[in-house]
C-alpha cells in the first residue's frame, strides 16, 4: 500500500460543487470535465462525481483534510454553507478534528495534527 491518493464526493450539481470546493480549498480544479472534477490538494486528489440514483450518504468513512487552524477553517466552511457535523474537538495531545456536511450532504472532515509528516518530507 502506498497511502491515500483520492477522496471522491458525489454531488447532485457538479457546477455548483466545483464553485463551492474551489472556494473551500482556495484553488481551481486541475481537471474539469462534465463527468469529473479533480483538485490536486498538495499531492492528494479531491474528486467530484455526478450523483446518480444515490439514496443516502453514509457516515461509515471519514476523510480528514489537514489544516493549520481548525477553528478558522471550520467556521469558514460553515460560512460557505456547510452544516455542522462535528464541532472541533480535541482527540488527544494537540490533535483536533471536526467535520461538516457539504451542501450535498457529503461529510468533509478536517484535522489539525502538527505531528503528521509525509514519509518523503
Amino acid at each position: 500500500m502506498l497511502g491515500l491518493r483520492t477522496t471522491i464526493y458525489k454531488v447532485s450539481n457538479l457546477a455548483e460543487a466545483k464553485m463551492w470546493y474551489s472556494k473551500a480549498f482556495n484553488m481551481a480544479p486541475y481537471f474539469d470535465e462534465p463527468f469529473y472534477i479533480g483538485f490536486n490538494i498538495k499531492g492528494y486528489e479531491l474528486g467530484l462525481l455526478p450523483e446518480e440514483n444515490q439514496t443516502s450518504k453514509g457516515e461509515g468513512v471519514l476523510a480528514y483534510w489537514g489544516v493549520d487552524d481548525i477553528f478558522k477553517t471550520y467556521n469558514y466552511l460553515i460560512e460557505l454553507g456547510a452544516k455542522a457535523h462535528e464541532a472541533p474537538v480535541n482527540v488527544g495531545g494537540e490533535l483536533m478534528v471536526a467535520s461538516v456536511f457539504d451542501p450535498w450532504e457529503n461529510i468533509l472532515g478536517i484535522i489539525y495534527n502538527p505531528e503528521f509528516k509525509l514519509e518523503n518530507e
